[in-house]
């Protein structure tokens, strides 16, 4: 159902108070039959895209009864006075006005849309409390939220024909007036937090004009010029429903729409609804990008699914985050925000030559032969083998010889990050400074780190941490250059928390060569 009929609004005198209740005179009723106003709020469209959403797929997925329950369910019907009577007692200061349109878009909701009103209630767990936080700092009505239902039915990537975008809906235009970046990479109109601060500034500013919260819901779809219009054609009248037909015909069913998913939204339990319990992770915190980065990074590194992550930040529309031009924000399940941090220079450096070819930007030292090895890169450059050494990483060597990781992927015709101990890599570095790296195989681990200012501490009392009961536990020396990723992949079934918790490790601490680490309990 692409359009949704609203029926008839029958003629309304103006409200004194919220609880206002419009009368209609029985003369005109049948005129006004005649006028029955179809509108299309986009509520079907955006909810169709809706339930193609990663964490809504899974949610689906793992309830695969929850569109079979409604069949199961009674699903009531009410006399015009049970309505009338709920919508008083709900606690609000805006006009929750109720008429024969009202009435029609709270059988939408409750009866024609019954398993996709489920999904919006689950997902308004996650989504209603930022929304609440937000408008409560700007001083709007808590009840305003619901307009996010009426406006994208609480889907990030609602798109509309007239190219509103984000589940607050925004032009181009508005966005950018409310400060929100719109170009090839970022569309902030589609980021949860920062276009629900933008909606905020905008309601206030539209409440400053009209000082009526229905007018500004009404203005919020259609613009405050069309709202200043029918006031005008109206005879200067300033109540919705006295300047209700001359709205734009979309704007007419938007405040009805608005009513009935206030009322819905408070008294779904009526109607044998019941929320979708959707998997977005609640539990979420976001990480500082200064660099260029791509999600298929993050998720090969980190295990996250790209669809997830693609759902949890919705404004990066390649799945680029260019944070090289200026800091972008990457949001996170909470439990891998640590991880990431953990393993950061891992996964930047991860196929970042496939994701960001430096070979678009600027001529590669480095060119290929015909049997795949890397050659040298051009100029006065002299050739060093060093021999990896157990606990190196690619990070570490690209460090010690002061060379690009990149390039070392090249000259040894790595596709990945993983090297092995006692492997020969070919390393090319200038030849007037060849001397400077001519020992570094040679070095322990502390002195090559030492030769570019890190310290590696060995002493008994910082370094090695006494532990508790060894004998009933798998115990673990940290080598150097282990992290806490690379002793999990030695015990498969291991958990970074597991690790932590065992050996009382905030997730900001640093593993160091020597220490002993208490792994799993002994079998």
């Amino acid at each position: 159902m692409k359009n949704i009929i609203t029926g008839l609004l029958f003629a309304a005198l103006p409200l004194t108070n919220a609880l206002a209740i419009p009368q209609v005179p029985q003369d005109s009723i049948s005129s006004l039959l005649e006028d029955t106003v179809i509108t299309d709020l986009n509520f079907d469209e955006n909810l169709d895209s809706l339930l193609n959403l990663y964490y809504v797929e899974q949610s689906l997925a793992s309830d695969p009864n929850f569109w079979n329950n409604e069949t199961d369910s009674i699903v009531p019907d009410f006399p015009d006075s049970v309505y009338i009577e709920r919508l008083k007692n709900i606690p609000t200061v805006v006009d929750l006005t109720y008429n024969s349109v009202v009435r029609r878009y709270i059988e939408v909701y409750t009866k024609q849309r019954r398993s996709s009103v489920g999904v919006m209630l689950g997902l308004s767990q996650y989504y209603f409390p930022l929304f609440d936080e937000v408008f409560d700092y700007y001083d709007i009505p808590n009840e305003m939220k619901y307009m996010s239902i009426i406006e994208s039915a609480l889907n990030p990537r609602a798109y509309s024909r007239t190219r509103a975008v984000g589940l607050w809906q925004f032009m181009y235009g508005t966005g950018r007036l409310y400060g929100l970046t719109v170009n090839s990479l970022v569309d902030e109109r589609r980021d949860p937090i920062k276009s629900t601060y933008a909606a905020a500034r905008f309601v206030k500013d539209l409440y400053r004009i009209y000082n009526d919260w229905i007018l500004v819901i009404a203005a919020y779809n259609c613009g405050p010029g069309n709202v200043n219009k029918a006031i005008r054609r109206s005879g200067g009248k300033r109540n919705y429903w006295d300047i209700y037909y001359y709205l734009p015909r979309e704007t007419r069913g938007h405040v009805p729409a608005f009513i009935a998913a206030t009322y819905v939204m408070n008294y779904y339990k009526d109607h044998n609804l019941k929320p979708l319990p959707v998997s977005f992770p609640l539990a979420s915190d976001t990480v500082i990008i200064t660099r260029n980065l791509h999600f298929a990074q993050v998720s090969e590194v980190l295990g996250i699914p790209m669809e997830l992550l693609r759902d949890m930040n919705p404004q990066y529309r390649t799945d680029i985050i260019p944070g090289k031009s200026q800091p972008m924000v990457l949001r996170l399940p909470l439990d891998q925000t640590s991880r990431f941090i953990d393993f950061e220079k891992d996964i930047y450096a991860f196929k970042d030559s496939i994701y960001f070819n430096p070979e678009k930007v600027i001529t590669s030292p480095t060119a290929y032969n015909a049997s795949g090895a890397g050659e040298p890169p051009p100029g006065n450059y002299t050739k060093l083998t060093y021999t990896v050494k157990e606990g190196d990483n690619l990070g570490f060597i690209s460090m010690w010889y002061n060379v690009r990781l990149s390039d070392i992927r090249y000259w040894n015709n790595i596709r990945h990050n993983t090297i092995r101990s006692g492997q020969r890599l070919t390393i090319y570095v200038p030849r007037n400074k060849a001397s400077k790296y001519e020992d570094i195989n040679t070095l322990t681990f502390a002195q090559k780190q030492a030769r570019i200012g890190k310290t590696v501490t060995t002493s008994s009392t910082t370094a090695v941490q006494p532990v508790a009961n060894a004998s009933d536990y798998v115990i673990y020396t940290v080598k150097p250059g282990d992290t806490i990723w690379d002793i999990m992949k030695k015990y498969p079934g291991v958990t970074e928390t597991q690790i932590k918790q065992l050996n009382n490790l905030s997730n900001a601490a640093k593993i160091q060569p020597g220490q002993q680490l208490k792994i799993k309990p002994k079998s």
